[in-house]
């Protein structure tokens, strides 16, 4: 952007008098300028091509397409355009799926405007800023136990022979304990994985990596 010439700025949002308030909100100042506002991710989608924005104030909970698919396909067909994620929700996967489709950032619709305008210039500039929500959300979802780290070296090897095929009877002949043990060992698998049936168990093992690390131990 040269010198003087101000961030031009697209709205999202279905709502009319959200629209409207931001509309007012850059009209205070003189770096920023609304070059156009949609009520959809559709139209946003059209209005990138049409107006070109630097800045994109983007929704995430709209009828049709959502704000997280708008964002992925302005990033995938306009990557000039910084997205900045508005919204009222500091629900963790919403703020994962949001960076992860390309969101630069993500704040809330409580922020005022100072530092919302702020967001806007830093987002300009390849800076990124999340509300210490989003912030929060992030950290909660990184410090969460993978699913199956608390299965002990016994279950894993439970676990790995079930993912094979075994019966209790089998997997306790392989292992030579009793099969009410094998039952036991089952039921914590199930429990900890907050699975319903071995079935699921099962599925869980193969769709994650635990069907690697699972592995039945030389006896």
């Amino acid at each position: 952007m040269a010198e003087g010439t101000p961030i031009r700025v697209l709205i999202v949002d279905d709502h009319a008098v959200v629209r409207g308030g931001l509309r007012l909100f850059l009209m205070a100042f003189d770096d920023m300028e609304l070059v156009g506002e949609a009520g959809s991710g559709e139209k946003a989608l059209a209005l990138c091509a049409e107006v070109r924005p630097d800045v994109v104030l983007m929704d995430l909970v709209m009828p049709g397409m959502g704000g997280v698919d708008a964002t992925r396909l302005i990033r995938e067909r306009y990557p000039w355009a910084k997205v900045i994620a508005l919204t009222s929700f500091p629900e963790e996967e919403l703020v994962q799926a949001a960076l992860s489709a390309g969101a630069m950032s993500y704040l809330l619709k409580t922020i005022s405007a100072s530092n919302l305008a702020a967001a806007i210039r830093a987002a300009h500039a390849g800076q990124p800023v999340l509300a210490p929500e989003a912030t929060q959300a992030l950290l909660h979802r990184a410090a969460a136990p993978k699913i199956g780290q608390d299965l002990t070296p016994r279950e894993r090897e439970v676990l790995a022979l079930l993912v094979k095929g075994l019966s209790n009877a089998e997997i306790a002949e392989r292992l030579s304990i009793s099969e009410s043990t094998v039952k036991f060992h089952v039921s914590n698998i199930l429990s900890k994985l907050h699975a319903s049936s071995r079935g699921e168990a099962i599925a869980l093992a193969l769709q994650s990596d635990l069907a690697d690390r699972a592995q039945a131990r030389p006896r």
